[in-house]
């Protein structure tokens, strides 16, 4: 009966794992149409049931997979159709249709002043810097993601070809069998009880057929004919053979050894676990969750890995641009003073090989990242980048504005940090910082204000009205300039005049506010530089970069050279007893030419 019980429980057992076990996964699919050159999986879908989304695309010859906010790349795909992928009402399976821009829309979107443009010359959508992380595969791609809602993921061939036609959505199943290892290792233990049990019976049977012992003498009974004597019955005749209870035990010990090979191989799946605490946060893909908890606020603009992406492949591109003096490739990723600034540079270096580069922009690590918080374009981003291999040279502070959902992330200002420099204190990147108008009235000085004032005291020095507002210790660059232009002119001859101006340069004005209510605030200026001659005979002779870029050796006319400078600021609250502090500066020659 044990064997039998053992044998029925360790038949269960094995059963839960093989004949009654349920798949390891759950998975929906559905049908791109042909027509469609992107797909959106909506978050709907992605999240339909718990844990990790498996993702398998098909149907193209290149498969392109990105994943961002739900917002983004809406924004991204702007007027463009596209086929909706979303969990079907009420129904575990996953709808798909066409979806077009409804001319209400469109309309709304063209009137409102915060609608983002769309460049629909750039139809691809790889190496977006929207995308939180992308995949690229020929023919098949699989993927795995852990993604919350809020983010969907956009599916392409290349933007003009069909996008790829079958999607495919899997999510883990707990499949478990805690019964399995316990129904097993009891069998084992049952038929291991049951083999003893029986040795135990088929001992005892023996000792009982024994020798017995002489009875005590009674009444001498009358003798009786002598019958034949039988024969003595040997002991294997009574117990049977050894061979029968060697057989008996190899059909017992098989059940056992099988049983303890079974649970050799048994992982936690075939044992009861007891419940685990619940955990303080879910484990996402990297940068999916990096969204801030508020409803009411909006977004910041990037997440940190995508951040890190962004600046990685800036960093690479000015890398080979700058050693190859490639004006069209930096031009990809540079604007505003930050591009005149290399453009004039390369210009240079072109003439002059041993004249000095501009600063190289290091990858990492990011000792700063402040996001502006934003749902609509442009948007802006300041990050601190301290160069690991060379740490003793300054930290470079990077402002990096995107136009528009389909452009990318352009370096408009890179500046240098003073030595002295101390960076207030700002919000995380997961939540980012409010843009702060050019005229706002809560700072010590309205941002759209500071280039004029700066300007102002590097014409005037203390004689100016703003100075006050500044603070001169540590401010390294006016001292800089207000010796550089003393020694021009103790070198200018008498046959020739130099006059100096400053004025606010055609970069914008970015204010970010930080944790004291101040804001950091990124200006440009221009400083131009004008040699005339007042000694009809003589001439001005050029030299370094001014002859490189000028082309001009020396003239009798003059020279006009024009600097240009990016500041970094920050300017405190309004009623704070705290001035304006200089915290990075980058001043570059942009242009130089001949007098008319």
């Amino acid at each position: 009966m044990a064997f039998v019980l053992a044998a029925g429980m360790i038949v269960l057992g094995i059963a839960q794992r093989t004949v009654f076990l349920e798949p390891a996964s759950t998975s929906l699919s559905a049908t791109i149409a042909d027509e469609a050159r992107y797909a959106v999986i909506e978050s709907s879908a992605l999240t339909a049931f718990d844990g990790s989304q498996t993702v398998t695309v098909t149907g193209a010859d290149t498969v392109f997979l990105a994943y961002g906010r739900s917002s983004d790349v809406k924004a991204w795909l702007g007027d463009s159709p596209y086929a909706d992928i979303r969990q079907a009402r009420n129904a575990p399976r996953l709808s798909s249709k066409i979806v077009e821009a409804p001319a209400a829309e469109a309309a709304d979107a063209a009137s409102s002043e915060t609608a983002a443009p769309v460049a629909e010359t750039i139809t691809n959508p790889a190496g977006s810097d929207m995308w939180l992380q992308e995949f690229t595969a020929k023919k098949t791609l699989t993927t795995t993601v852990h993604v919350p809602e809020g983010i969907s993921l956009i599916v392409a061939s290349d933007g003009t070809a069909p996008a790829p036609t079958t999607v495919t959505l899997s999510w883990p199943v707990d499949n478990s069998t805690p019964w399995a290892g316990p129904l097993i290792a009891g069998g084992g233990i049952v038929a291991l009880l049951g083999l003893v049990m029986y040795l135990l019976a088929l001992l005892h049977l023996r000792r009982s057929h024994g020798p017995r012992r002489n009875l005590p003498r009674g009444p001498r009974m009358p003798r009786l004919p002598r019958v034949p004597r039988p024969k003595a019955i040997k002991a294997s005749e009574i117990t049977g053979s050894r061979r029968s209870v060697t057989r008996s035990m190899v059909r017992v010990v098989p059940v056992v050894l099988v049983s303890g090979l079974l649970l050799s191989g048994c992982s936690a799946d075939f044992w009861p676990s007891a419940p685990s605490a619940p955990k303080a946060s879910v484990t996402a893909t990297p940068g999916a969750t990096d969204l801030p908890a508020a409803e009411d606020v909006p977004p910041p603009a990037v997440s940190v890995p995508q951040l890190e992406r962004i600046v990685s492949d800036i960093s690479r591109l000015s890398t080979d641009a700058d050693a190859k003096l490639d004006a069209e490739a930096i031009a990809t990723r540079f604007t505003g003073p930050a591009l005149a600034e290399r453009l004039a540079n390369y210009k240079v270096r072109a003439v002059d090989p041993a004249l000095k580069a501009v600063p190289a922009l290091p990858a990492a690590p990011l000792t700063l990242k402040l996001p502006q918080q934003s749902s609509n374009w442009p948007r802006v981003v300041l990050t601190v980048i301290q160069d690991k291999a060379a740490p003793t040279v300054a930290p470079l502070a990077l402002v990096l504005r995107q136009e528009s959902p389909r452009a990318d992330y352009l370096v408009e200002y890179a500046m240098q940090l003073e030595p002295a420099a101390k960076v207030p204190d700002v919000a995380p990147a997961s939540i980012g910082a409010p843009i702060i108008a050019p005229d706002s009235k809560l700072l010590a000085l309205p941002p759209g204000e500071v280039a004029a004032a700066y300007a102002d005291i590097l014409m005037q020095g203390e004689a100016s009205p703003s100075f006050g507002l500044f603070e001169a210790e540590g401010d390294t660059f006016r001292t800089q300039v207000a010796t550089l232009r003393a020694d021009r002119i103790g070198k200018l001859s008498k046959t020739a005049s130099l006059e100096f101006a400053t004025a606010v340069g055609k970069g914008s004005t970015v204010a970010l506010a930080t944790n004291d209510s101040g804001s950091i605030v990124a200006v440009s200026l221009t400083e131009t530089e004008t040699a005339k001659i007042l000694d009809g005979g003589a001439t001005v002779q050029t030299e370094g970069a001014s002859k490189a870029l000028s082309g001009v050796e020396k003239t009798a006319k003059g020279i006009q050279s024009v600097y240009g400078d990016q500041l970094l600021f920050h300017v405190p609250a309004a009623g704070s007893k705290e001035k304006i502090v200089l915290l990075g500066i980058a001043q570059g020659l942009i242009s130089s030419s001949e007098i008319p």
